[in-house]
Protein backbone atom coordinates (compact mmCIF):
# COMPACT_ATOMS: atom_id res chain seq x y z
CA UNK A 1 0.00 0.00 0.00
CA UNK A 2 2.88 2.33 0.52
CA UNK A 3 3.70 2.22 -3.17
CA UNK A 4 0.19 3.43 -4.08
CA UNK A 5 0.60 6.46 -1.80
CA UNK A 6 4.02 7.41 -3.21
CA UNK A 7 2.98 6.98 -6.85
CA UNK A 8 0.56 9.97 -6.84
CA UNK A 9 3.19 12.06 -5.01
CA UNK A 10 5.87 11.14 -7.57
CA UNK A 11 3.52 11.98 -10.44
CA UNK A 12 2.66 15.32 -8.83
CA UNK A 13 6.35 16.08 -8.28
CA UNK A 14 7.11 15.21 -11.93
CA UNK A 15 4.27 17.41 -13.15
CA UNK A 16 5.45 20.38 -11.06
CA UNK A 17 9.04 19.90 -12.27
CA UNK A 18 7.86 19.76 -15.88
CA UNK A 19 5.81 22.96 -15.47
CA UNK A 20 8.75 24.74 -13.85
CA UNK A 21 11.04 23.76 -16.71
CA UNK A 22 8.55 24.81 -19.39
CA UNK A 23 8.01 28.09 -17.56
CA UNK A 24 11.75 28.79 -17.76
CA UNK A 25 11.87 27.91 -21.43
CA UNK A 26 8.90 30.13 -22.22
CA UNK A 27 10.48 33.02 -20.32
CA UNK A 28 13.69 32.87 -22.38
CA UNK A 29 12.16 32.20 -25.82
CA UNK A 30 11.00 35.79 -26.58
CA UNK A 31 14.55 37.13 -26.14
CA UNK A 32 15.67 35.14 -29.17
CA UNK A 33 12.69 36.41 -31.19
CA UNK A 34 13.61 40.06 -30.37
CA UNK A 35 16.91 39.75 -32.26
CA UNK A 36 15.78 40.73 -35.76
CA UNK A 37 18.05 40.26 -38.79
CA UNK A 38 20.18 43.34 -39.44
CA UNK A 39 18.61 43.68 -42.89
CA UNK A 40 15.24 44.24 -41.22
CA UNK A 41 16.36 47.02 -38.85
CA UNK A 42 18.72 49.07 -41.06
CA UNK A 43 17.61 51.77 -43.49
CA UNK A 44 19.42 54.57 -45.30
CA UNK A 45 18.43 58.22 -45.41
CA UNK A 46 19.50 60.84 -47.97
CA UNK A 47 21.43 58.32 -50.09
CA UNK A 48 23.28 59.60 -53.16
CA UNK A 49 26.11 58.67 -55.50
CA UNK A 50 28.76 60.99 -56.96
CA UNK A 51 28.55 61.33 -60.75
CA UNK A 52 31.58 60.09 -62.69
CA UNK A 53 32.28 59.51 -66.38
CA UNK A 54 34.55 56.52 -65.68
CA UNK A 55 36.89 55.02 -63.12
CA UNK A 56 35.69 55.47 -59.57
CA UNK A 57 32.87 57.00 -57.60
CA UNK A 58 31.43 56.85 -54.08
CA UNK A 59 28.05 56.44 -52.39
CA UNK A 60 26.89 58.38 -49.35
CA UNK A 61 23.94 58.72 -46.97
CA UNK A 62 23.07 57.99 -43.35
CA UNK A 63 22.68 54.36 -42.27
CA UNK A 64 20.09 54.09 -39.48
CA UNK A 65 19.83 51.11 -37.11
CA UNK A 66 16.44 50.90 -35.36
CA UNK A 67 17.39 47.62 -33.65
CA UNK A 68 18.52 46.87 -30.11
CA UNK A 69 21.94 45.53 -31.14
CA UNK A 70 24.91 46.93 -33.06
CA UNK A 71 25.02 45.67 -36.65
CA UNK A 72 27.97 45.39 -39.01
CA UNK A 73 27.91 45.92 -42.78
CA UNK A 74 30.55 43.53 -44.13
CA UNK A 75 30.16 43.99 -47.89
CA UNK A 76 28.25 45.77 -50.64
CA UNK A 77 27.33 44.95 -54.23
CA UNK A 78 26.02 47.02 -57.13
CA UNK A 79 25.59 46.59 -60.89
CA UNK A 80 27.30 49.99 -61.22
CA UNK A 81 30.68 48.48 -60.28
CA UNK A 82 32.24 45.01 -60.14
CA UNK A 83 34.46 46.07 -57.23
CA UNK A 84 33.09 47.88 -54.19
CA UNK A 85 34.73 48.53 -50.83
CA UNK A 86 33.67 49.98 -47.51
CA UNK A 87 36.05 52.90 -46.98
CA UNK A 88 37.06 55.20 -44.18
CA UNK A 89 39.04 58.41 -44.45
CA UNK A 90 41.82 58.82 -41.90
CA UNK A 91 44.88 60.96 -41.32
CA UNK A 92 48.20 59.27 -42.10
CA UNK A 93 51.55 59.84 -40.36
CA UNK A 94 52.30 62.79 -42.67
CA UNK A 95 49.01 64.50 -41.70
CA UNK A 96 47.38 63.82 -45.07
CA UNK A 97 43.82 62.55 -45.35
CA UNK A 98 43.81 59.12 -47.02
CA UNK A 99 41.12 56.58 -47.91
CA UNK A 100 41.42 52.92 -47.03
CA UNK A 101 39.19 49.88 -46.80
CA UNK A 102 37.84 49.63 -43.27
CA UNK A 103 38.75 46.39 -41.50
CA UNK A 104 35.73 44.48 -40.21
CA UNK A 105 33.17 46.65 -42.01
CA UNK A 106 30.91 49.51 -40.90
CA UNK A 107 29.44 49.17 -37.40
CA UNK A 108 26.07 50.89 -36.98
CA UNK A 109 25.33 51.31 -33.26
CA UNK A 110 22.09 49.99 -31.74
CA UNK A 111 19.41 52.66 -32.00
CA UNK A 112 21.93 54.91 -33.77
CA UNK A 113 23.28 55.90 -37.13
CA UNK A 114 26.44 56.02 -39.22
CA UNK A 115 27.07 58.90 -41.62
CA UNK A 116 28.54 58.01 -45.01
CA UNK A 117 29.88 61.32 -46.27
CA UNK A 118 32.56 62.91 -48.44
CA UNK A 119 35.77 63.09 -46.42
CA UNK A 120 34.54 60.33 -44.08
CA UNK A 121 33.21 56.80 -44.29
CA UNK A 122 31.71 55.89 -47.68
CA UNK A 123 31.02 53.12 -50.18
CA UNK A 124 33.74 53.11 -52.86
CA UNK A 125 32.86 52.04 -56.42
CA UNK A 126 35.86 51.11 -58.58
CA UNK A 127 36.02 50.31 -62.30
CA UNK A 128 32.55 51.66 -63.08
CA UNK A 129 30.63 49.52 -65.56
CA UNK A 130 29.27 52.66 -67.29
CA UNK A 131 29.21 56.41 -66.64
CA UNK A 132 27.18 57.58 -63.63
CA UNK A 133 25.42 60.75 -64.77
CA UNK A 134 23.47 63.19 -62.63
CA UNK A 135 19.85 62.09 -62.66
CA UNK A 136 20.68 58.38 -62.96
CA UNK A 137 20.09 55.93 -60.10
CA UNK A 138 22.26 53.16 -58.69
CA UNK A 139 21.06 50.19 -56.64
CA UNK A 140 23.13 48.71 -53.82
CA UNK A 141 22.82 45.59 -51.68
CA UNK A 142 24.42 45.69 -48.24
CA UNK A 143 25.34 42.38 -46.59
CA UNK A 144 25.58 42.22 -42.80
CA UNK A 145 27.60 39.98 -40.48
CA UNK A 146 24.47 37.85 -39.87
CA UNK A 147 24.24 37.23 -43.68
CA UNK A 148 21.02 39.27 -43.98
CA UNK A 149 20.84 41.93 -46.71
CA UNK A 150 19.33 45.35 -47.36
CA UNK A 151 18.81 46.86 -50.81
CA UNK A 152 18.50 50.57 -51.58
CA UNK A 153 18.54 52.83 -54.62
CA UNK A 154 20.34 56.18 -54.64
CA UNK A 155 20.20 59.08 -57.10
CA UNK A 156 23.40 60.16 -58.86
CA UNK A 157 24.42 63.79 -58.21
CA UNK A 158 27.19 66.12 -59.36
CA UNK A 159 29.71 66.82 -56.58
CA UNK A 160 33.30 68.01 -56.38
CA UNK A 161 35.34 68.15 -53.21
CA UNK A 162 37.15 66.20 -50.49
CA UNK A 163 40.14 65.19 -52.62
CA UNK A 164 41.54 62.34 -50.54
CA UNK A 165 44.32 59.94 -51.45
CA UNK A 166 44.50 56.18 -51.17
CA UNK A 167 46.47 54.55 -48.39
CA UNK A 168 49.28 53.78 -50.85
CA UNK A 169 49.69 57.53 -51.41
CA UNK A 170 48.39 57.63 -54.98
CA UNK A 171 46.00 60.40 -55.89
CA UNK A 172 43.57 58.55 -58.17
CA UNK A 173 42.11 60.36 -61.13
CA UNK A 174 38.36 60.85 -60.73
CA UNK A 175 38.48 60.42 -56.97
CA UNK A 176 37.11 63.86 -56.15
CA UNK A 177 34.58 62.84 -53.56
Amino acid sequence: MNTFKTLPRAAALLAVSFLALTGCAAATAPAAVDSAPAGDVVTIEDAWVKSAAEGMSAAFGTLVNSGDEDVTVVSVESDASPMLELHETVENEAGEMIMREIEGGFVIPAGGELALEPGGSHIMLMSLTEPLQAGDEATFTLTFSDDSTYEFTAPVKDFSGANENYEDGDDHEGMDH
